[in-house]
């Protein structure tokens, strides 16, 4: 059984610690070894039964050693996980029991998936997405490194890039495309195509500077 150690001890290492925890006890898949920071007082004030083993920065894997992400920020994430992926590094799928998964998907290395979250039919998600509590209606494609926030309705046929952050409750219609980089902020409702690199917030979404 291989040691499953969560790269980032942040809230959304705590929470991904949980998930794991959820899955190993349906059927144990991993011993748990902690989390790698460089911020090695993250879990500081937190009530927590695992500690951080090392600083990500430090660490160079082992053959017993896989990983899970736990970095929403999609440019930092990708950063961290090619470091890591370049000493050897290999990144689980977590995949909460209580998501759904239909049919016809594909789903590339490291991808995280919150309880509740959804992903129907003919999806296509990149490397190291994470989805959480959210829905991703038919024939969607993610880019790697994409983050997914809560509550948020990915309706059919959207497609979207590399890189990009999606803020929680945000909905983006059918058939629309975002580009690499791009950030949708909360509540945000997408009804146009948006472009690389761009901002945008609010019902409609519409560009901002931040």
């Amino acid at each position: 059984m291989k040691d499953l150690i969560i790269v980032g001890a942040g809230g959304f290492g705590r929470e991904l610690l949980q998930w794991i925890k959820d899955i190993n006890r349906i059927e144990r898949k991993w011993n748990i070894a902690g989390f790698i920071d460089d911020n090695v007082e993250a879990l500081k004030n937190y009530k927590c039964d695992y500690e951080i083993i090392g600083k990500i920065q430090d660490w160079y894997p082992d053959d017993n050693q896989v990983f899970a992400c736990a970095i929403a920020n999609p440019q930092i994430k990708e950063s961290i996980v090619n470091k890591l992926k370049s000493r050897g590094a290999k990144f689980e799928k977590i995949i909460h029991p209580n998501a759904y998964i239909g049919d016809f998907n594909t789903i590339g290395e490291g991808f995280v998936m919150y309880p509740g979250a959804r992903v129907t039919v003919n999806v296509k998600i990149g490397d190291f997405v994470t989805l959480l509590s959210s829905s991703v209606g038919h024939d969607v494609t993610i880019g790697d490194f994409t983050t997914i926030s809560s509550l948020c309705g990915i309706n059919g046929n959207v497609n979207i890039g590399r890189r990009v952050f999606i803020g929680s409750n945000a909905v983006i219609i059918p058939s629309r495309s975002i580009g690499d980089d791009a950030y949708i902020g909360a509540g945000s409702v997408v009804i146009t195509n948006i472009k690389q690199s761009v901002k945008v917030l609010g019902n409609p979404a519409k560009k901002i500077d931040l």
